[in-house]
């Protein structure tokens, strides 16, 4: 396969992950699917993670590999090797913004994780109101402490579940990208493997 059609299929699998990731960080707005304040939605929600990092960073790399298959067999100056290696180098550049997106998404689903969502508190029979009772991530090992929170219902089931969500599909958005800057440099220093310019005998 080119190095430009391998791209290809990094592109159209990054799309479909950031679509996921974009839809899971605006249910977060909504903790256990209600409608709450503003200032009851758990911070790290807010660094939109899945909707920036996941989301709007990785379309610019999935629409650059989308585009490599045709524009890494351009000719550049009259030089139509030139024009492929230039094509795969500069989509090294765009898979490193791919890597720091994804890279934030991972980081604030994982802080995010273990500082558990923000809820409606009742601990030692006392209501202690809006709050995060789950500061240390005891509670991923102990789930008899998510009765801690009362309201809204099923939120920590809810929270958990979505930031892993994104945490899981930054890290393969992550791999993905690590893998186009490698097959960048493959396509920049080796030049595409199909000789599409060459003629009907595939000669470059």
């Amino acid at each position: 396969m080119c190095s430009g059609g391998f791209a290809k299929c990094l592109g159209i699998s990054l799309i479909p992950l950031s679509i996921v990731c974009v839809l899971c960080n605006i249910l977060l707005f909504f903790p256990g699917g209600k409608v709450v304040d503003s200032e009851h939605i758990t911070k790290q929600v807010w660094y939109m993670g899945g909707i920036l990092g996941s989301g709007v960073l990785m379309i610019f790399p999935a629409l650059v590999f989308l585009g490599l298959k045709n524009n890494d067999c351009c000719g550049c100056c009259g030089n139509e090797s030139c024009g492929r290696r230039f094509a795969m180098l500069s989509s090294i550049l765009f898979a490193a913004v791919g890597v720091l997106g994804s890279g934030y998404s991972v980081i604030v689903s994982a802080v995010a994780i273990n500082h558990g969502p923000q809820c409606v508190v009742f601990r030692n029979l006392t209501y202690e109101g809006w709050g995060y009772p789950f500061a240390n991530g005891d509670y991923l090992s102990n789930t008899e402490d998510w009765t801690k929170c009362i309201d809204p219902k099923d939120v920590v089931s809810w929270h958990l579940s979505l930031f892993s969500v994104l945490l899981v599909m930054g890290l393969v958005q992550m791999a993905l990208c690590a893998v186009q800057v490698l097959n960048g440099l493959l396509g920049a220093l080796c030049g595409d493997c199909c000789g599409c310019c060459g003629g009907s005998d595939g000669s470059v």
